[in-house]
């Protein structure tokens, strides 16, 4: 099989992953980083460069491309491509928001007709589902 899209044309690049050059580059590295602080990887040597990789998880991502599609741009079998996108794509995805949730109280006080905000007395009341507790006024 031929390769047809690859990483060393940067218009490829650009389009596929809405990075420019250099914004590549440093996600590469940050990947880099990553794997050697994974350690050494047991088994074949991919098929394909980092970059090419790379590229190929986000044409399966950004595109409605079928995986068995993706795999004939790269010139690899569509069990290849599977086995990088399961691989790669958890180290490239964003991680999730953290989603707060308030327990809310209005106030009343005293002689003056109004009630306070919502939002003016959050701050201790807030919890992120992930920490116990986060600041006052961060919202």
């Amino acid at each position: 099989m031929t390769q047809l899209i690859n990483a060393s044309e940067h218009t490829w690049v650009e389009l596929l992953t809405g990075l420019d050059e250099a914004e590549f580059e440093d996600l590469l590295e940050t990947l880099r980083l990553r794997a050697r602080a994974d350690g050494p990887r047991a088994g074949r040597r991919w098929t394909l460069s980092l970059e090419d990789r790379v590229l190929l998880v986000s044409a399966y991502w950004r595109t409605h491309l079928t995986m068995r599609e993706v795999a004939t741009l790269f010139g690899i079998s569509k069990s290849a491509a599977d086995r990088i996108v399961g691989h790669l794509g958890p180290h490239l995805e964003l991680s999730p928001l953290r989603r707060r949730r308030c327990r809310l109280s209005l106030r009343c006080e005293a002689g003056s007709g109004s009630t306070g905000s919502a939002d003016d007395e959050c701050g201790d009341g807030c919890e992120d589902e992930n920490s116990p507790v986060i600041p006052a006024h961060h919202h």
